[in-house]
């Protein structure tokens, strides 16, 4: 009989076992890497590109394109894509980010030969009408003014464009940037990006040997000759000379602050022993920052630190939103709460429940072919091998205080930390 009054026994996660690809390389130069669970009738389909080199004079060529991707073909219309695509209880979707744009599919294994034609039909012969590119500038210079009221989303792109310059990583478009944009340029932008060369194709779920052959099917020959390398370099970051931004909002009740610096990036050795001082300042619920900020103080109802990690570079941040008037206390505090970590060691009960909660999340990042298969983007875009996720967890198992104030000391100048405060200060 099961006894209530002993707990049951914990146990330490002893090591980290990630599902490898198999790799194929298509005539065209496409990369396709396939995760197989073998055990369900669904199948997730990337495909990924890297973003082109940055224009400072058409900076938001890369989002846009991604964006209205699936917004008309010769083929097809925006309308006609959506019910295809919704017709077979699938689903698409486009995404972008500062490195990467990528295209989605979710779809039953059995309808996938219905579904990968409008795949192929919108990487290979999008058109971006002229309509739709005007219905795309005015929903995105309404959603932007609506946005910009917001005084996290103001310190963010602020913080940002003071990281890193007029960059890809930097970019802080205005609602005038978007009239900016030409069907022509689109045009251009994605015949020079979507190409075979420039595509990493991740297939995860029932990713068996007919699913393969459908996707290198479709999409071997698709593209047609491409004479020209799509240009992936971006421009030298360009950090502000400025430390300290404050935008004054006199009728703020809140106040947004970001305060970080350039940092970094998961190729640095230093990067998994930084995670865990990462955490253990404000990178979960149980962390320093929260209980000083948040529970003993009251200024805010949450507050954290993270890491970014990038192609070119990388950022810590500390990020919260605070009373108005509150909002130079509870700077005051994340600098003690910062130095502390420099001057004192951190206690071993601590640092054990740090420890025991980043390799626990970890483990529960893996709860299917999928996840391994997003863990997987993580190294290969980084270009790194699968020893990096047993170098990082031998690393939260085994990092000492002593190494972690080290760590501390290093990286952690205060003084010389970007502080961004939209509101009252």
């Amino acid at each position: 009989m099961l006894n209530r009054k002993t707990p049951p026994q914990f146990n330490g996660v002893e090591n980290i076992n990630l599902i490898h690809p198999e790799s194929t390389k298509l005539a065209n130069g496409c990369n396709i890497f396939t995760f197989n669970s073998g055990d369900l009738d669904l199948v997730r389909i990337e495909w990924i590109f890297s973003n082109l080199r940055f224009d400072p004079k058409k900076p938001l060529l890369n989002v846009a394109v991604n964006t209205m991707l699936t917004e008309g073909t010769h083929n097809l219309t925006a309308a006609q894509i959506a019910d295809k695509v919704d017709f077979y209880g699938a689903f698409l979707q486009v995404d972008y980010s500062y490195d990467l744009s990528q295209v989605t599919l979710f779809t039953l294994t059995k309808h996938l030969q219905a579904t990968l034609p409008v795949v192929k039909d919108i990487l290979t012969d999008s058109i971006f009408p002229e309509k739709e590119l005007e219905t795309f500038v005015r929903n995105q210079q309404q959603k932007l003014q609506v946005s910009l009221q917001k005084n996290d989303f103001v310190a963010r792109r602020v913080f940002n464009r003071a990281l890193y310059g007029e960059t890809i990583y930097g970019l802080a478009a205005e609602p005038e940037d978007f009239k900016s944009l030409r069907r022509e340029d689109l045009l251009t932008h994605y015949k020079q990006m979507y190409q075979p060369g420039n595509c990493n194709i991740i297939i995860a779920g029932k990713a068996d040997p007919q699913i393969l052959e459908a996707v290198t099917k479709t999409f071997e020959g698709a593209w047609g000759e491409v004479t020209t390398p799509a240009d992936t370099t971006q421009p030298e970051l360009q950090p502000s000379a400025e430390r300290f931004i404050y935008l004054e909002k006199a009728d703020a009740l809140q106040s947004a602050i970001r305060i970080g610096t350039p940092f970094v990036n998961r190729t640095h050795p230093d990067f998994p022993g930084l995670q865990v001082l990462n955490t253990v300042l404000g990178g979960y619920f149980g962390s320093r920052l929260m209980a000083n900020i948040r529970e003993d103080k009251g200024y805010t109802y949450g507050i954290g630190s993270g890491m970014s990690s990038f192609k070119q570079t990388g950022a810590f941040f500390i990020a919260s939103e605070v009373g108005a008037d509150v909002c130079k206390a509870a700077v005051v505090e994340i600098e003690k709460e910062v130095n502390l970590l420099k001057d004192e060691l951190i206690p071993e009960e601590e640092l054990s429940l740090v420890r025991n909660f980043m390799l626990g999340s970890l483990l529960g990042s893996l709860e299917n072919v999928l996840s391994h298969a997003d863990k997987f983007k993580n190294l290969h875009f980084a270009g790194l091998d699968y020893d990096y996720y047993e170098r990082y967890t031998q690393t939260v198992k085994n990092i000492t205080a002593e190494e972690l104030k080290a760590l501390a000391n290093k990286y952690f100048d205060f003084d010389n930390f970007y502080k961004v405060i939209v509101g009252k200060y």
